[in-house]
This record gives C-alpha cells, structure tokens and sequence, in this order.
C-alpha cells in the first residue's frame, strides 16, 4: 500500500485501505508539551479567570482551587496515558472511545470533541480582538475595529496549520515562552519581596478554602476550564517521535506543570496585593488591576505593558492551537469516510507538508462564520463571543472527557491483561469520570453566573440543547451506518498506522 504523498509512509485501516496520512517524526516531547499548553494560554487563564474567581467564586482560595483541579485531573490522566500506551490516533477521544465504548459511542464522542474545538477557535479570535483593541488604544491612540484583529488571526490560523505541526510549534514555543516568563517574574518578585505587604499567607493554598466562599462551584468550575485542552497531547501522537513514549509524559507534565504555575502565580497574586486588597481589586471596574498592582509594585511599570501586548499573543496561541486541534479531528474523522465526500477532501493531507490543509481551511471557514453571525448579532467580543462560545465548547469537551475515562475501564477488562492495574486501569478512571461529570454539574448549575451580561442569552440557554443534540445526531448517525453501510462503520476509529498501531 501507498498514499499519494511522497513524505508520509503508508498507513493502513482496519479494512486494509489505504489512507492518507500526517508527518510522522514532526514534533518531540517538547513540542506536544507546547502544543497542549498553549491550549491552556496560562496568561488567559490567569488574567481572565482568577479575577472572576476571587471576586464571585471561592475568594481568596482560588489558588486552592487550582489545587484541587490538578489532583483530579492528574487522577483522570492516569487512565487516559494508559490508553495512550496501547493505542495511537490523532482522533484522541474519538480512537479511544471507539475501542473502549464501541464505534457508535465512538463517533458520537468524536462528533463532540470536533465541535468542542471547532467553536473554541472564535471563542479565542473574541479574546483575542478584545484584548488587541484595547491595548493598541491604550498604549498608542489608534482605534481599529475589532473584526479587523479577528481576520488577521483567522489568517495566522489557517497558515499555521497548512505548512504543518513543526511550524505551529515553532511559533507557540515563542508566545508561550514571553507570556510564561512575565507572570513567573510578577510571582518571583513578590516572594522576593516577602511575600508581599502584609507577608506570605498559606490560607489561599488550604485546599479547604477552595469549598468556601460566595460561590465555591463557580470557582471550580472555572479552574478545570482553566485547563482546556490539555488533553490535546494524544491527537499529535501520529506526528510525534516514539507517541507510546512521548505522549503519557506530555500529558502528565501539562497537567502537573500548568497546575503547579497556576497555583503559584494566583497564589503569589493575592499576596501581591494582600488578601483584602486582592477581593476588592478582583470586584473592581478593572479586575486586571489584580495582576497589574503587584507586577507593576514589584516588576515595574514596564511589565504591565508588556503583559498587556502578552495578553493578546497568549489568546493567539491558545486560538492557534485549537485551530490545529479542529483540523485534527476533522482530519480524522474525514480520513475514515464517515461521509464518503470527506476522504476526497478533509481526509486528504498535504502532498510536501504532510498537513491536513483542507480540514484546516474547513475549520477557518467555521469560525469565520460564526465570528460574522456574533458580529451581525451585535455581541461583543469578549462578553458575548468569548465567554458564550467558550462555555459551550467546555460543556461538550468535559462530556467526552468523562466518557473517555469509563472507555478506559471498558478497555482494559477485555484487551491487555498484562496492563491492568487496580490503580492506573480501574480506580483512576473511575474517579476521573465521575469527578468529570461532577464538573459538568457544576457549569449546568454555574452557567448563568458564568455567563455574566449574557445570562439572558439564547445561546447561554441552548447550550445544553445544543450539546445534546451532536451527541444524538452522532449515536444516530452511527446507528445508520450500521444498517446501511457496515463497510464504512467498521472503519470508525479504527485507523492503524503501522508503527504506531494498538498494541
């Protein structure tokens, strides 16, 4: 067997078709890492989510929070490495859940995962313009419209993707080293400096304090949204070097090390200002004054307007790598003919750079349409774009992400006796589902607060409608395929590639 690409090697279905494929050995461990992490955007979550948090949600245990957020999905890692070890697909969730749960809980879970990301990357282009804007008239005078900042990241999306994974890693190494660095230097300095004005304080990091406050649920709930994405290092194991290696230990090292920076710098945060100052700056007209009051007392003026032009090139990044993860999927998904015009166009991959271009430039036509319908709507990008899409695509996310952990323990009861454990391949999926669906819970019951101006939204109030619906458009679907075409559901989730393939 061959594809058409000179640069790839064959790669196989389980029906024997040939198919196209990535660029094998494009990225290292590093690089994953990158990847993973710029869906994070640290500075984002930081900025935007930990103000929000001390203000209406846990208070001043918002580092708690982070705390708790990590332990729990390091626990849900656990499983999810352990399948990664056995099985490779840069459908992640899809592959996963398809040999864990069967092919039609499989493509319904793929479905999700794809729209998830699909509208994360014009939630990400809102931020990002909103950020842009102000900043360009802030720090120089000049007013441009925000859509204008929204082609132009539309542009960078579509050119990342299409000349491949190396060159997104290349430019998301960059934004995220710059953004990383400005908040590590606000959190140093103010350890430096004791602790802050009133000294170092051990009550923002008692895990107790992160189930206390006006509204403990909330303050979770945004702390697991904090990490969105993390679970992207599986769908760049087909262009990673040795991906049974490489991919466990990106994901474990994205978990633990975003959650060992997120506590720190929140933590070093609220010392900066002192606990009292630190709630009143948070419930103020300018929440980022949480973060620009220490930066600037203890880093200098300077880095306030650094962090400000980071803010923008941190959202870049974190919008660049869910484009990638969008393209993936329906790279995916179109590789294995779930409609037989897909293998023709998204399931193809570039002929020199080993992409997958088409999906790619799908996945830009997407946002770009629901970037025109929130424009045409009137919303604003930030408090309607931004925040509705994003609240949208983590609900449908965390569904698969539960799903995926009970795939887990499935899995591992009829495949590879010589790998189940009591802890990695039973309890810790478990407890990673049910806690998964614990923080699916706590955005239905926090949506509205969430949500803030656009609580009223339609949109706001479909989200769970919507969700459902991919799902069971997916479950049907799959059901029709059975009937109709066995031949083509016997290929979901089941691509093999021959050196990366279940073992």
């Amino acid at each position: 067997m061959a594809v058409d690409e000179g640069v790839v090697p064959a790669a196989e279905t389980d029906g024997g078709e040939t198919i196209h494929r990535l660029k094998p050995n494009a990225v290292g461990l590093l690089g994953v890492v990158f990847m993973a992490v710029a869906t994070a955007a640290p500075i984002t979550a930081m900025t935007g989510n930990v103000p929000f948090m001390v203000s209406s949600g846990n208070g001043i245990g918002a580092p708690a929070s982070y705390l708790v957020a990590m332990v729990v999905l390091a626990i849900f890692s656990v499983g999810f490495t352990s399948m990664a070890k056995h099985i490779t697909s840069t459908g992640a969730f899809y592959g996963f859940i398809s040999y864990g749960l069967g092919r039609t809980i499989g493509l319904a879970s793929g479905l999700l995962a794809t729209f998830a990301y699909a509208v994360f990357e014009p939630a990400l282009i809102g931020i990002f313009s909103t950020f842009a804007t102000t900043t360009l008239r802030d720090q120089t005078g000049v007013q441009l419209p925000w859509w204008s900042f929204a082609v132009l990241m539309l542009a960078i999306n579509a050119t990342g993707t299409w000349f491949g994974v190396s060159v997104a890693e290349k430019l998301l190494v960059v934004l995220l080293a710059t953004e990383v660095t400005v908040l590590a230097a606000m959190a140093v300095s103010v350890a430096l400096h004791g602790g802050g004005p009133h000294g170092f304080s051990l009550a923002p990091v008692d895990p107790v304090n992160a189930f206390k406050g006006t509204s403990a649920g909330l303050g979770l709930f945004f702390a697991f949204w904090s990490w969105v994405g993390f679970e992207s290092t599986a769908m760049y194991g087909e262009e990673s070097r040795d991906p049974k290696r490489i991919i466990p230990k990106a994901t474990m090292v994205s978990v633990l090390g975003v959650g060992i920076f997120y506590v720190l710098v929140s933590w070093m945060a609220i010392c900066g200002n002192g606990e009292t100052e630190a709630v009143k700056a948070a419930s103020s007209a300018n929440p980022l004054s949480m973060f620009f009051v220490p930066t600037e007392r203890y880093v200098g003026h300077w880095a306030v307007d650094v962090m400000q032009w980071l803010m923008i090139t941190g959202s870049l990044a974190c919008g660049m790598a869910f484009h990638n993860c969008a393209a993936r999927y329906l790279y995916a998904l179109g590789r294995e003919g779930v409609l037989p015009s897909l293998r023709r166009t998204v399931g193809r991959t570039h002929a020199r750079h080993g992409s997958p271009h088409i999906a790619g430039l799908v996945q830009t036509g997407v946002a770009a349409v629901l970037i025109g319908a929130f424009w045409i709507a009137g919303k604003d990008p930030y408090t309607g774009t931004y925040v509705l899409l994003a609240i949208l695509g983590t609900m449908a996310i965390l569904v698969v992400q539960a799903v995926c952990s009970f795939a887990v323990l499935v899995y591992f009861r009829s495949h590879h006796p010589e790998s189940r454990h009591w802890f990695r391949t039973f309890l810790a999926p478990l407890v990673g589902g049910v806690a998964m669906l614990g923080v699916v819970v706590l955005l239905v019951s926090n949506m509205g607060a969430a949500a803030g101006s656009e609580s009223g939204s339609l949109v706001l109030r479909a989200t769970p409608w919507l969700v459902g619906a991919v799902a069971v458009a997916g479950l049907g679907y799959a059901r029709y395929l059975k009937r109709r075409a066995p031949e083509r559901y016997a290929l979901v989730g089941r691509t093999v590639l021959e050196e990366t393939k279940e073992r």
